[in-house]
């Protein structure tokens, strides 16, 4: 097979709540009849990520063109995750045009760009670009995320962590191998906070790498896909934090799903998950959630104590009406104590 039959892939990568999943959702609603195709690998025991970009409901990525990888980083599962996604994506009648990858907020996208290197995967695609998504507000305050504090602290109480931010040592290592920056969250920042946002990824950039600014997400699909890097072909001149070690791990970081049933008043639980996030130090919270008299699934999702919700789609009609929220935090977490406060 030549390389002008390669099917492209975009990897989409970006920490925590930057807004991957927000950014995909508008390209496949605004696909404009191309055929796409999407992996999603989560951090997280349900496939939140999936659920939203399956909500889009768009006939360009019908909900079957849409592989969830869960439990696993796909950074360090290749073999056993990737190649067996791509083998169901490449077989779907009439092809897929291109393939969307949205790595985990936890993912080293290096290690992923050298598996299409691989023989199984290098005759069939090529990566396209690589696109990290930063939150701009975050990065604006001083931060990588929307709530290092709790790292800090920790740091500061436990002796036997070592001086390097693990959390800061994944945004840059994503940043190391972007073809493409989005800085999103545009729309919370005045001229003083953009700049800042702006100096700090240039900061991070290890080379001349254009940056685009966004709100919500909406951003030109034609400026994300088609960038015809063949990044795959340049990765080892992009050097990470680990660069030199044979694999990494994730111990820092804990996630579980707390189930809540239904509930009367969405700006409530919006309060209740910003105190819980604020109390218990959680980086992350996402899921969904039935409210009484209403026939539409309410999403959740927050960066730190920074919450949103809005009704995504109606439950379906074979579709238990149960509440899930994935929650991610550091070590240490505890899951009774946030199941408690999230319920009220």
């Amino acid at each position: 097979m030549s390389s002008l039959a390669r099917v492209p892939c975009t990897i989409v990568t970006g920490f925590l709540g930057s807004g991957k999943t927000t950014l995909i959702r508008h390209v496949l609603e605004n696909a404009n009849g191309r055929r796409l195709a999407v992996i999603v690998n989560e951090f997280g025991d349900v496939g939140i990520d999936g659920e939203i970009l399956k909500g889009c409901g768009d006939a360009a990525c019908p909900e079957e063109n849409i592989v969830e990888l869960a439990n696993g980083c796909l950074c360090c599962t290749v073999a056993d995750e990737f190649i067996p996604a791509l083998d169901q994506i490449l077989a779907r009648k009439p092809q897929v045009e291109h393939i969307v990858i949205e790595t985990s907020g936890l993912a080293l996208p290096k290690p992923l760009v050298q598996a299409f290197h691989w023989p199984a995967i290098k005759s069939r695609v090529t990566v396209d670009g690589v696109v990290a998504v930063v939150d701009g507000a975050a990065l604006a305050d001083g931060q990588v995320s929307a709530n290092l504090d709790a790292l800090a602290r920790q740091r500061k109480n436990d002796t036997a962590l070592d001086h390097d931010d693990p959390i800061e040592e994944v945004f840059e290592d994503q940043i190391a191998c972007a073809d493409l920056v989005v800085l999103n969250k545009r729309d919370l920042l005045d001229a003083e906070d953009m700049a800042r946002a702006v100096a700090a990824i240039a900061g991070a950039l290890p080379r001349a790498v254009k940056i685009i600014t966004v709100a919500e997400g909406k951003v030109d699909p034609a400026a994300l896909l088609g960038l015809g890097v063949g990044t795959e072909d340049d990765i080892e001149n992009r050097k990470t934090h680990h660069d030199d070690e044979l694999d990494h791990d994730h111990d820092d970081f804990k996630s579980f799903v707390v189930e809540l049933g239904e509930i009367g008043d969405p700006a409530a639980i919006a309060s209740r998950v910003a105190a819980t996030a604020d109390t218990h130090n959680i980086l992350r919270m996402k899921g969904f959630l039935p409210v009484s008299g209403k026939p539409m699934r309410l999403l959740v999702q927050a960066v730190g104590p920074r919450v949103s919700h809005y009704y995504d789609r109606p439950w379906g009609a074979s579709e238990p009406r149960k509440g899930s929220l994935v929650v991610i935090g550091l070590k240490g977490l505890d899951r009774a104590a946030v199941a408690k406060s999230l319920a009220g």
